[in-house]
């Protein structure tokens, strides 16, 4: 076979390695997504073999929290994939995230703790997609980068 017929991958290795920080960003999105599913899927069966107060109500958010769960989990993958568009649904996820975790906040129960996590995880995602190391790596111009190169 020649390298005719087995394009070389989108990312070369004159891009060099994968920064610490865009990984650290893909994982955080991909456990967010993870946690969705994982939340979705817990409501979806409750609502299906258990007995909650308003089956229909959690079938129906089983089924949207694993919708949901789409944008953070393909996020992750365009990160790790160094896709430039993947920055833009995972900052949106983070940025929807610190309102669930100030909610989650203000409860009174074990509520708290999953609040702070969330609340440091969004935070930490937020720093890492914003970064300038990240931001080259995904191929991201900034304003003023073309004045640099010029």
């Amino acid at each position: 076979m020649t390298s005719e017929q087995n394009p070389a991958p989108e990312t070369s290795e004159e891009e060099g390695p994968r920064p610490g920080r865009l990984t650290l960003a893909a994982a955080l999105a991909g456990l967010e997504g993870a946690a969705l599913v994982v939340g979705g899927g817990y409501m979806l069966v409750a609502g299906l073999a258990g007995h909650p107060d308003n089956p229909e109500q959690a079938i129906t958010g089983g089924i949207t929290l694993i919708v949901l769960a789409l944008l953070p989990l393909l996020a992750a993958r365009g990160l790790l994939a160094r896709k430039s568009w993947s920055r833009g649904p995972a900052i949106i996820t983070q940025i929807m995230a610190l309102p669930v975790a100030y909610t989650l906040l203000q409860a009174d129960s074990a509520a708290i703790g999953g609040g702070i996590v969330l609340g440091v995880v969004a935070v930490v995602a937020l720093v890492m997609l914003v970064n300038r190391e990240t931001t080259r790596a995904l191929g991201i111009r900034t304003p003023g980068s073309a004045q640099e190169s010029e």
